[in-house]
């Protein structure tokens, strides 16, 4: 049931009933401009588990078809990784981020990034490191203002395959002075837009081998009451990551933390924390087609209380939703703060945006789609959940969240969504619960199948997937155990076979090689990437520990699960 409640002169908020969600509701912001953006230049060359109740739905044996084709793989960004900046300090967790264009490779590390290069017209290999490591505030060089002040972390990458272009989301978690107040009067003013284009910092390249940098530092701390925080959006001129970026900086009341930016065709959406001791959600979107052009951009944003973690459907493929589709949202359910750890649903969101009126923008939902029931594994977030070998140090799961990225795919009049989440399993390890969702004609989901892939009593977790043009779906994942240091895994399933099934055996991408003792927090997420020179191969990175390291490194791969 939704409720709808004008506020006159005000913004318009929506209360919505769910038993499930607690209640949740939706209170509409204001549609804000960037107070700053400009075009920059070229940047240069343990808690026991319980059998859950969803077991049915359990893949207890390996796939028996052929495993996906590991085309390549190379290092990421980690420990003893050297680009031509040379290395940099670390932070946990990895918050591991990864973007394919033509002829490059992105990847951003919490608060670092690298570029690779990718086989192709322009190169003749993958993973040569073209440029990194350096902090991912270098992309907002001579911008000034907290975007390029502050490097936080939690920055994401994607490549809009739409546009050929690169988008690089950083949040600042840190509250500073707004640009929108005159510092000598106080008072609120607008800023002129477009601002300045300038030559963005370039890093001295490496010139001899450095020594070891020390371990990861720990995740900033959090920030004063006062001020706003900020979430940057750098989006490139060109295919070439290298090239010259648009900047924007949109200001933000609430803190925005584990930012999950989606590309559709009306907007980059994007889904934040605001806080793991709050319950609730910032669901918000930008003006795309604005600001790939490089001009005044808004943005139009809702808080939805009361939920668990929401992430909106990201596009994979170049064949688009119809005109006007909106942009669909999911989430578990339960509250692990509510102590509940458990549900038997999907919740499902539908938000439409309209940039000539702003009054038309809207949220709806959430529906709850009946899925096999879960449990969060280890309980939710935060939590001792994956154990290693050597050591008491268990690993963090995220347990409680759909993880990133939540993928829509259109095959002519076919529309999917897949989605993933890590949950307890029968056997007493951890698994990776996925969902194909079919979007009807009148955008309305439904369930179309479901499988929890736990072929063994180890632990398969924080995974990611992805559909390639012919719908075959690759996942990648953490993989580990007692008897298993942490490594990363992929496995898959081709369009037509079994239900509910990942009918391609498991391939390693790599090996773990050691525990990581330093802390529980691992990864925080993973990701996917279609290749769009094929719209085929799937790349993915993921974390790993060498032989008497003590940090993460991290692996880049990339997969073809062929035709059926």
């Amino acid at each position: 049931m939704i409720k709808f409640y004008v506020l006159f002169g005000s913004a318009i908020i929506f209360s919505l009933v769910t038993s499930a969600q607690q209640n949740p509701s939706l209170e509409k912001l204001k549609s804000t401009t960037a107070v700053k953006h400009d075009e920059s230049t070229p940047i240069a060359v343990d808690k026991p588990l319980i059998k859950p109740a969803g077991a049915a739905v359990e893949q207890n044996q390996f796939g028996t078809k052929k495993a996906a084709q590991l085309i390549t793989s190379f290092e990421g960004l980690g420990e003893s990784f050297v680009g031509p900046q040379g290395t940099a300090v670390l932070r946990n967790p990895s918050d591991n981020s990864l973007a394919v264009g033509l002829d490059h490779i992105v990847q951003i590390v919490n608060s670092r990034m690298a570029i690779f290069s990718k086989k192709g017209k322009t190169f003749a290999e993958s993973g040569r490191p073209l440029y990194g490591p350096v902090e991912t505030r270098n992309v907002f060089r001579g911008f000034g203002g907290p975007c390029e002040n502050m490097n936080n972390g939690d920055a994401v990458v994607r490549y809009d395959q739409l546009a050929d272009r690169w988008l690089i989301v950083m949040p600042t978690f840190r509250k500073g002075i707004s640009r929108n107040i005159d510092t000598t009067t106080k008072q609120r003013v607008t800023l002129t837009q477009p601002g300045e284009a300038v030559t963005l910092f370039q890093p001295p390249l490496l010139k001899e081998t450095p020594a070891p940098v020390n371990g990861p530092r720990p995740a900033a701390p959090r920030p004063p009451a006062d001020g706003t925080y900020c979430m940057c959006y750098a989006i490139s001129t060109s295919p070439d990551p290298l090239g010259s970026y648009y900047r924007y900086e949109f200001e933000r009341e609430l803190f925005p933390d584990y930012p999950r930016p989606t590309v559709w065709p009306d907007g980059y959406y994007t889904t934040t924390s605001t806080g793991d001791d709050v319950i609730e959600r910032h669901a918000y979107v930008v003006d795309r087609n604005k600001m790939l052009k490089g001009q005044d951009a808004k943005e139009q944003s809702f808080i939805i209380k009361d939920v668990n973690f929401i992430i909106n459907a990201d596009l994979d493929g170049k064949q688009l939703p119809p005109a006007g589709a909106p942009s669909i949202m999911m989430a578990a359910g339960g509250s692990q703060l509510n102590k509940i750890l458990e549900d038997d649903g999907i919740y499902v969101w539908k938000y439409k945006v309209d940039w000539n009126n702003f009054s038309n923008t809207k949220i709806e939902g959430p529906v709850k789609i009946p899925v096999a029931p879960y449990q969060y594994l280890g309980g939710g977030q935060l939590t001792k959940a994956v154990p290693q070998p050597g050591t008491d140090q268990h690993l963090d799961a995220q347990g409680d969240k759909l993880m990133a990225r939540l993928v829509y795919r259109r095959i002519g009049n076919r529309e999917s969504v897949v989605g993933v989440h890590s949950v307890n399993t029968a056997l007493g390890g951890g698994g990776v619960r996925w969902y194909e969702f079919l979007v009807n004609k009148d955008r309305s989901v439904k369930l179309y199948q479901q499988g929890t892939y736990a072929p063994d009593s180890n632990f398969r977790w924080m995974a990611s997937p992805a559909i390639d043009k012919y719908g075959n779906i690759g996942i990648g994942y953490s993989f580990g155990g007692k008897n298993d240091f942490p490594g990363q895994r992929f496995a898959g399933r081709h369009f037509g076979d079994p239900l509910g099934k990942l009918t391609l055996n498991e391939v390693i991408l790599v090996n773990g090689e050691a525990a990581q003792t330093n802390t529980l927090r691992w990864e925080d997420y993973t990701q996917t990437a279609i290749d769009p020179s094929d719209d085929e191969t799937i790349w993915y990175v993921g974390d790993y520990l060498k032989k008497g390291a003590k940090n993460y490194s991290s692996k880049i791969g990339a997969f073809k699960l062929g035709k059926k």
